[in-house]
C-alpha cells in the first residue's frame, strides 16, 4: 500500500466524468488499498478515485454508524449507483480536495447504493446520516460534481465554530 496525493481544487480531473471499472484485478485492489491508506492518513470519511487522479468509478466510505466499542469500517463501492433515498438533512460538508472550506448542503437522510466489490460481486448497502451524506458526496465526485456545486451557501469559519448555521436550518 502507498499514500496517494489528493488532488485539490483547480485540478481539472475533479470535474470529469469517471469511466466504469471493468477489470477487477490487482491494479484495482492496489488502488483501493492505497485509497484506504490515503483516507486514514488524511483523517477523512470518504474518498473517490478522481480525488487521487484516477478517472474510474471507485469510492470508499468510512461507516461511522457502528455499535459503541466497534471500530468504523471502510465500505468499498465500485461502479456505485444510488437506488433509493429518503428523508432530508442539511448540514456542513467539506472535502479533502478543498481543505478548510465548508458549505451548507442538503442531502437525503437515508441512501441505498448498489455497487460491486473489489471482486466484481454486486451488493447493496444502506447508509444513514453521515454515511448517507458520504455516499452522495463521493458518488457526486464520479460525475465531476463538487459539493460546492450543491451547496446552498458556503460557511465562514465563525459559523462553523459557533454552529450558528443551525439556526438557519431549523427555521
Amino acid at each position: 500500500m502507498a499514500l496517494r496525493n489528493i488532488v485539490h481544487e483547480g485540478d481539472t480531473v475533479l470535474h470529469k466524468h469517471c469511466r466504469p471499472v471493468t477489470n477487477f484485478d490487482g491494479r484495482l485492489a492496489m488502488l483501493l488499498d492505497d485509497m484506504r491508506e490515503t483516507l486514514a492518513e488524511a483523517d477523512g470519511v470518504g474518498l473517490a478515485a478522481p480525488q487521487v487522479g484516477v478517472l474510474r468509478r471507485a469510492v470508499i466510505v468510512l461507516e461511522t454508524n457502528v455499535p459503541e466499542g466497534e471500530e468504523p469500517r471502510v465500505i468499498e463501492l465500485i461502479n456505485p449507483e444510488i437506488i433509493s433515498s429518503d428523508g432530508e438533512q442539511t448540514g456542513p460538508e467539506g472535502c479533502l480536495s478543498l481543505p478548510g472550506r465548508f458549505g451548507l448542503v442538503k442531502r437525503p437522510m437515508d441512501v441505498t447504493v448498489r455497487a460491486q466489490d473489489r471482486h466484481g460481486n454486486t451488493f447493496e448497502v444502506s447508509g444513514h446520516e453521515l454515511t448517507a451524506r458520504c455516499f452522495c458526496h463521493e458518488i457526486d465526485h464520479l460525475e465531476g460534481t463538487m459539493f460546492t456545486d450543491c451547496a446552498l451557501r458556503m460557511l465562514s469559519d465563525d459559523e462553523l465554530e459557533t454552529g450558528s448555521w443551525q439556526d438557519e436550518v431549523e427555521a
